[in-house]
């Protein structure tokens, strides 16, 4: 009897010079893939993913159409080399956009200029130094959640991602954040600055989730033939009109991908493939369940593991 398969894709930090170019190189279906973002981009995406510099590629406008084009291509090389149709389909982060390309629910070209604008607003809502993110070792929510509220005094500090069992993401003002470590470290937990140019997931996105409104309330969404488990509400989405709206919380909201994941596990899913760069998801669904079984599709290599 076949498993109960799910489709997840990567965000921001899964990039890497070179990623998507063996499948550019050996399949028309990739090909075309990154010649539409270019074409929608007006530049060329597929040279700064296959040549970098890695300081281009870094920059969040340009990262997220990169991570999202490598995703789709990835995507269609498995559909079209393995026929696999999943149940369900999520992303961390921007990585829900490829999720809902996955679904139908948008259009490639449309996803490819929303999510480099989307990049583009993030970094500007606050002003580079000025917002930080830390990962946060071994504490318990409701602890870290108390600890944020103590160490942000007259500034703005919440968790971001609640990635997995004892690796939750928080986020805001730098002050706040390094205050934050401190704590951390005091109660003998570990926590780390991470290398990121924005407060992703916090308050301080709401402008950036008011000027990405503006932009995506023209565009159309499909059908949802595949059903999304969402950042938000790490619930199953199958209606077309809560899209945009969850989109827009999206910025400036936690990422309960822990809770999404065990979502996911509640559906049945027995099995996952994290689909584009890197291989962050699969560690992170062996701490959540290590029952569940991973396979990651980034290159040709990765692919013929797949049956």
């Amino acid at each position: 009897m076949m498993r109960m398969v799910a489709f997840l894709f990567p965000g921001q930090g899964s990039q890497s010079v070179g990623m998507g170019r063996e499948f550019f190189e050996n399949f028309s279906l990739a090909r075309r893939v990154f010649e539409e973002a270019d074409d929608a981009l007006h530049f060329s995406i597929s040279k700064l993913c296959f040549q970098g510099p890695e300081e281009a590629l870094k920059l969040t406008e340009n990262t997220q159409p990169a991570i999202l084009t490598t995703s789709i291509a990835c995507l269609r090389v498995l559909q079209n080399e393995k026929g696999f149709t999943p149940r369900l389909t999520a992303g961390h982060s921007l990585g829900e956009y490829s999720a809902l390309v996955a679904s139908g629910g948008l259009v490639f070209s449309d996803a490819v200029r929303i999510v480099r604008l989307r990049g583009r607003f993030m970094q500007e809502a606050v002003p580079v130094g000025e917002g930080a993110m830390a990962a946060v070792l071994g504490m318990e929510r409701k602890d870290l959640e108390r600890l944020c509220e103590e160490a942000a005094g007259e500034e703005v500090l919440a968790p971001a991602n609640f990635n997995s069992p004892g690796q939750i993401v928080i986020s805001g003002h730098t002050r706040a954040v390094e205050r934050a470590i401190e704590r951390v470290k005091q109660k003998g937990k570990k926590a780390m600055l991470l290398a990121v140019s924005a407060p992703f997931h916090s308050p301080l996105m709401k402008g950036a989730g008011e000027r990405l409104a503006k932009e995506i309330e023209p565009i159309s969404v499909g059908e949802l033939k595949i059903p999304v488990v969402t950042n938000v509400e790490a619930e199953i989405n199958e209606d077309r009109n809560r899209v945009k709206p969850l989109l827009v919380a999206q910025v400036s909201s936690p990422v309960r991908w822990e809770e999404s994941m065990k979502r996911m596990v509640q559906e049945g899913i027995e099995r996952v493939f994290e689909i584009g760069p890197g291989k962050v998801l699969s560690g992170l669904m062996k701490r959540i369940d290590s029952r569940v079984e991973t396979a990651t599709i980034e290159n040709i290599e990765t692919l013929k593991r797949i049956s």
